[in-house]
């Protein structure tokens, strides 16, 4: 039990990487409030959850609203009196060069991936600083360390990810607050057939490309949720402000 007593916001929480994370964390103690847009969907894994003997609530909720990031916080205080883990996960990707990506798109992916960090951990932070202390991990990427093919948008909020990481860490270490991201790699999650179609490749040739990596093969959403179990929890006290790769060693080939 890494998490006893804690409570978690995770947003982008009703499939891939976001519920994998909301089920670990139930299990390892925590309370957890999810966020997504599918309302279907985020009803029936906290149904799940709380099935399984955890405590947990929905909260239908886009990113890219100040407004809803606001309510999200403020219900998720309403049912638990108390917030100790933020997960930004929610996340968007359209694979284009700078030529072909336009600029819906490209409002897209930095309004999710970086704006929708930012305003969930302004106000996320108040209630930590009140109450003396919390974690806060961000979802980067891989692309947001090096560049990748075709994700000019893309790598773009990932690597600003990193960097909104780092000075958060830097300004809010000493109030108890610890802000850490998580790099994966390719992960099986929704995302990675959906690119796959976009860039017009049949699947077994997308896997392929992963083939050749020192790992040889995708990672899981599961992997990548114990990447970020180590992080909220106390087994990473002395990290602040680090972009943890998990990517099979993607990023060293």
């Amino acid at each position: 039990m890494r998490l006893p007593d804690k409570v978690a916001l995770i947003t982008g929480g009703t499939s891939g990487i976001g519920e994998a994370t909301a089920l670990l964390f139930s299990q390892e103690g925590a309370r957890v409030a999810i966020t997504g847009r599918s309302l279907e969907r985020g009803q029936k894994l906290a149904g799940k959850i709380e099935a399984a003997g955890g405590q947990a609530i929905f909260l239908q909720s886009d990113v890219r609203s100040a407004e809803q990031c606001r309510r999200a916080v403020d219900e998720t205080l309403k049912a638990f009196g108390r917030l100790d883990v933020l997960f930004n996960n929610a996340g968007i990707y359209y694979p284009h060069t700078a030529l072909d990506c336009t600029e819906e798109e490209w409002d897209q992916q930095i309004d999710v991936n970086l704006k929708g960090t930012f305003l969930m951990s302004k106000y996320v932070l108040p209630a930590m600083i009140e109450q003396g202390g919390g974690v806060i991990i961000n979802n980067s990427s891989g692309w947001g360390l090096v560049g990748g093919d075709a994700a000019v948008a893309y790598c773009a909020s990932k690597g600003g990810v990193v960097l909104l990481t780092k000075a958060m860490a830097i300004d809010h270490g000493r109030q108890g607050i610890r802000v850490n991201c998580i790099c994966p790699g390719d992960v099986d999650t929704p995302m990675l057939p959906e690119d796959a179609r976009m860039r017009g490749l049949k699947w077994q040739d997308y896997l392929a490309g992963a083939a050749n990596r020192p790992m040889g093969r995708v990672g899981t959403s599961d992997e990548i949720a114990r990447a970020v179990l180590f992080l909220a929890s106390d087994d990473s006290s002395f990290m602040t402000g680090a972009a943890l790769v998990v990517d099979g060693g993607g990023t060293a080939d």
